[in-house]
């Protein structure tokens, strides 16, 4: 009897849903990053996070990325470095994120959905008001 309980106590933790995210680390000429606020009724609103959104079903990350930059910030990105791949695990969902260095862009970003923007050195962003996914990213920004 208890095979069969391990097995239903396995099948409900595959039950997670993944999702595949990109995100934008824009750097300035002062060596700062750009963070966004999440608004609305989003998950883990009033935190931070590096700009960017769900990759669509079929769309290539990079596609993803400079839509996703452009509805809400409103630039071009004219060039950027994946940066970094990881996976985390939320209580809900696991979430595979693409981070991506945005080297060139075109205009000044601005929240095009109401959402606070700063910028700031690496060594000033606390894990604490980041979404827990960002954790990895912002140590190894800190490194460079």
């Amino acid at each position: 009897m208890w095979f069969r309980e391990e097995i239903q106590a396995v099948s409900r933790q595959i039950d997670i849903t993944c999702c595949f995210v990109v995100a934008g680390i824009l750097c300035d000429c002062d060596g700062r990053v750009l963070i966004t606020e999440r608004t609305g009724d989003h998950a883990f609103a009033g935190l931070w996070e590096f700009p960017g959104g769900k990759i669509k079903d079929g769309e290539e990350p990079l596609l993803a990325l400079k839509r996703e930059l452009n509805e809400e910030l409103g630039i071009e990105v004219l060039a950027q470095t994946l940066f970094m791949s990881l996976q985390h695990n939320y209580p809900d969902r696991s979430v595979s994120i693409d981070f991506y260095l945005i080297h060139t862009w075109t205009n000044a970003p601005k929240g095009r959905d109401g959402q606070a923007l700063k910028w700031l050195r690496p060594d000033a962003l606390e894990e604490s008001f980041l979404l827990p996914a960002d954790g990895p990213v912002i140590r190894a920004l800190q490194r460079l």
